[in-house]
């Protein structure tokens, strides 16, 4: 996996952030991982086809997610992680991927995206690689959102 690919989807996400109502986000750790993605409670899988392939997961804790949504939805509580509370981290995912895709694109790179899936539940295994990817820790005033990114040029 080529690291500049990485640095798409860190721009993206520390400028459509602080758009939606966030404090500025800044990269805490980085780290370079096998294969699969362990899921934090709330994951969210995009893909990549046609120059730049593979997968990116924005993943987060329940309560995170919970948290992002309720700024998203102009501080409305969020008590629960409920199908608008869903909506809302599914749309943030397509942003912050369609954000990246411009930034490949701005590359030259010709991409498409699929569409989201989203994924509940602590500590199970979803893979997105066949070899190493690279996660981006990113603290948003405390809450953390990993960047799992599993991309490579064809």
């Amino acid at each position: 996996m080529d690291a500049k690919l990485v640095n798409p989807f860190v721009d993206a996400f520390t400028s459509v952030m602080p758009q939606m109502g966030f404090q500025e986000p800044k990269r805490a750790k980085l780290y370079v991982r096998e294969k699969n993605a362990v899921s934090r409670g709330v994951a969210v899988i995009v893909g990549f086809t046609k120059q730049i392939r593979g997968n990116v997961v924005y993943n987060m804790s329940v309560d995170t997610a919970k948290s992002i949504a309720s700024t998203m939805m102009m501080g409305m509580p969020v008590n629960d992680f409920d199908t608008m509370a869903q909506s809302a981290i599914a749309e943030l995912s397509n942003m912050l991927t369609a954000n990246a895709a411009t930034n490949l694109t701005g590359m030259g790179f010709e991409v498409d995206i699929s569409t989201p899936s989203l994924t509940i539940g602590e500590s199970f295994q979803v893979k997105i690689s066949d070899a190493q990817y690279l996660t981006v820790e990113m603290d948003l005033g405390g809450q953390i959102v990993e960047l799992d990114v599993a991309v490579d040029q064809q």
